[in-house]
């Protein structure tokens, strides 16, 4: 087997630069027949493994954080869809958040990353696909692995992403203390919002989730009943809460209860379709998706079932 491994040692505040040796040793000793590719540059590992599935190579491992897992993903896919529909894709998370990895478990970590490999087995799992439009109103298409999201996470992401000194204690703090600062600063904004055409209301929301898995904001509980092979998002919607009120809340989506909230609504679905009202017009509502700089409404997501073959 002609294992890819995409590594961006960047990740985890330059640690997994660092640690790389020990963590090509252990690569190696699952997969010897491995090459490797090294980003320099945001986007970077979504080029790597495109080539490196047209060469031929039939497990992808991205190593890095969250965002480098979004990039790897998104290499697996084209316009057309799979790329290489029968191709593994395996992840040895040195991020700062690590959310996805909470979803199934798994402890923190790329020594642990490896001892988890080392015993996976392969599965099935769902993906989603979202356009929209880039903040220069381009039509985008993104994958995402984890969850996708829009309102005041999308500021809150876009916040973290050009910190510097808020992401030297971690992504976990970077994540809270943005949160709390834009909370007190953003006005919850109103979309219509349909989902499978079941669902359909014009909201105001500060937050809604697509989520595939059950983590994201640096190991916030945003959808505790997300399934990522099940067929279908876990959609939560937030909003309605005073600023006050929200502020005093944060702390229960790190457990899941958030969900007993009167401003917390759940919504199963397959497709969900968002887009500003004339009242929000003027005001980007931005999108992330697993942590990563998305574009803004108007947006449509949808669920591709059973899309990736997962070693998990």
């Amino acid at each position: 087997m002609s294992a890819f491994a995409v590594v961006n040692p960047r990740s985890a505040s330059g640690r997994t630069g660092h640690d790389w040796i020990e963590i090509e040793k252990g690569l190696r000793e699952i997969y010897p027949a491995l090459s490797v590719g090294f980003t320099s540059r945001r986007a970077e590992a979504t080029n790597l493994v495109r080539r490196a599935l047209s060469e031929g190579h039939s497990e992808i491992i991205a190593v890095g954080g969250d965002g480098t897992i979004n990039e790897a993903v998104n290499g697996f896919f084209g316009p057309e869809g799979a790329l290489a529909p029968d191709a593994v894709f395996a992840f040895v998370t040195s991020g700062t958040g690590g959310d996805f990895r909470k979803t199934f478990g798994h402890e923190p970590g790329p020594l642990e990353a490896l001892k988890n490999l080392k015993k996976a087995k392969i599965r099935r799992i769902d993906i989603g696909r979202v356009s929209c439009l880039s903040n220069d109103g381009i039509p985008v298409t993104r994958y995402f692995i984890n969850v996708a999201s829009f309102g005041l996470s999308g500021v809150i992401v876009d916040a973290v992403n050009r910190a510097r000194i808020a992401k030297l204690f971690g992504g976990s703090f970077a994540f809270a203390f943005h949160s709390a600062l834009a909370m007190l600063r953003y006005n919850d904004r109103t979309v219509r919002l349909r989902i499978d055409g079941e669902y359909d209301e014009i909201d105001r929301i500060s937050t809604v989730a697509v989520a595939n898995a059950q983590y994201f904001g640096g190991g916030m509980k945003i959808a505790p009943n997300a399934v990522p092979d099940d067929g279908q998002f876990d959609v939560v919607v937030i909003g309605g809460a005073s600023k006050l009120q929200a502020v005093k809340d944060l702390k229960l989506i790190y457990t899941g209860e958030h969900l007993n909230l009167p401003a917390v609504r759940v919504v199963k679905g397959h497709k969900v379709v968002a887009a500003p009202v004339a009242e929000t017009h003027g005001r980007a509502v931005l999108i992330e998706t697993d942590g990563e700089n998305a574009g803004k409404l108007p947006a449509t997501f949808e669920i591709l079932p059973a899309a990736l073959n997962l070693r998990c």
